[in-house]
């Protein structure tokens, strides 16, 4: 009777061994998986931080922007306006240049 008290008392100590090796291997994957969501609050924190500062310089940049846009825009339309005012010019010298010219020499 007491070998098989003997034998019990050592299968409940090989349990109570096996409940502790695990109750730590856990303690040890709740440790680092602590660990890694700090490191993951860090990195999006970091995130907003830039992002936040991204945001203020585009904000600060967008009216340089929008006044380079409507300059471009004044530029093309004055390139047209000359191109067109070029073109009558040419037309005119063209067409009736010869005869303007022969009109000053024959005075």
């Amino acid at each position: 009777m007491h070998r098989e008290i003997g034998m019990l008392t050592a299968k409940v100590d090989m349990i109570l061994e096996g409940v502790r090796r695990s109750e730590e291997k856990a303690d040890l994957n709740r440790a680092s998986m602590h660990r890694r969501m700090d490191e993951i609050v860090d990195r999006v924190s970091k995130v907003e931080t830039a992002t936040v500062t991204f945001k203020e310089d585009i904000d600060e940049m967008k009216p340089t922007v929008d006044d380079v846009k409507i300059w471009r825009q004044r530029g093309i339309g004055a390139l047209a306006i000359v191109g067109v005012g070029a073109s009558a010019i040419t037309f005119i010298v063209t067409k009736f240049g010869t005869a303007v010219l022969a009109w000053a020499t024959s005075r």
